[in-house]
């Protein structure tokens, strides 16, 4: 008898031991299998918050031109955000004919002080395409310079969204269109945006590569 209860002891410690390792292995596994779902989820969530590529933000100047604006300076982005738009115009070296021209037809103050306009500006080769005979003519003869001008702003701050398909009126009392995407722009079907969406402190300009003729 002593000994079927010394055996009936034995046995129960065994299971008395066994079933804590059991059950701490049980739990082992069930923390692995959480710890390992857990991972997972945050590596899942890691990697959906990772930006998709290099994508340029609309907010932001686009086109291949503006790898020619200054880092720093009055010139730079930052630069022509702090001051009107004709302004910020000559403080581009890319835009002096530009200027040359608004100062000629006497619209520097009526371009500094419109608000919310956008600007498509020719840069100098854009001029440069011109027959200098012709672009002579123009310079020397305020009236026609003044249209041509007032030709290449719209009373409206436009987006790059809205250049996709659009049609506006100018300051000039006629109508230009835009067509394009993903940051690929057309005004009149013939002149480039080779630098968009640049912001001034009055302005949204659009540099262009070339000039804009309105209807005579």
């Amino acid at each position: 008898m002593k000994v079927i209860h010394a055996r009936r002891a034995a046995v129960a410690l065994s299971a008395a031991v066994v079933l804590p390792l059991a059950l701490t292995a049980c739990s082992s596994d069930s923390d692995n299998s959480a710890s390992g779902s857990s991972a997972s989820s945050a590596k899942a969530s890691d990697k959906a918050s990772e930006p998709a590529g290099d994508v340029t933000p609309m907010n932001e100047p686009f086109g291949p031109a503006c790898s020619t604006v200054p880092k720093d300076g009055a010139g730079s982005f930052d630069g022509m955000a702090k001051d009107p738009v004709a302004t910020a115009a000559s403080n581009n070296p890319a835009l002096s004919t530009l200027v040359t021209a608004v100062k000629k037809a006497g619209l520097v103050d009526t371009l500094n002080n419109a608000q919310n306009i956008t600007v498509f500006a020719p840069t100098n080769d854009a001029f440069a395409k011109v027959p200098k005979a012709d672009l002579d003519k123009l310079l020397a003869d305020k009236a026609a310079l003044t249209k041509v001008l007032t030709y290449h702003v719209v009373g409206q701050k436009l987006t790059p969204k809205q250049l996709e398909k659009g049609s506006f009126d100018t300051l000039e009392k006629s109508e230009l269109t835009t067509s394009g995407s993903d940051m690929a722009y057309t005004v009149n079907d013939s002149s480039k945006v080779v630098c968009g969406n640049v912001q001034t402190a009055n302005a949204t300009v659009y540099i262009v590569d070339t000039v804009l003729m309105p209807a005579k």
